[in-house]
């Protein structure tokens, strides 16, 4: 059994905070679980930040949401499959 997790690094939240979640949502329904994670609060925020996506879906799909994280300035996205051991 594989299992597909995707990471996003994102190093200008600010500007691009908005297109990846519009990405995100319009792929929402192959994202089984989301995990963000940026360094700092309130008035440290910092401007880089880290998702966690497991997925779930059609690889080709899939390939086509990391495709379109990518062409996303300042955001670097990749796939990876897992083989469960069953």
């Amino acid at each position: 059994m594989k299992k597909t997790v995707m990471v996003v690094l994102i190093s200008h939240r600010n500007d691009a905070a908005a297109k990846v979640q519009a990405v995100l949502t319009g792929w929402g329904c192959m994202i089984k679980t989301r995990l963000g994670i940026h360094e700092g609060v309130q008035e440290n925020c910092t401007e880089n930040g880290l998702l966690f996506l497991d997925l779930a879906g059609d690889r080709d799909k899939l390939s086509e949401l990391e495709r379109k994280l990518n062409v996303i300035p300042g955001v670097s996205a990749q796939k990876m499959e897992l083989e469960l051991d069953e």
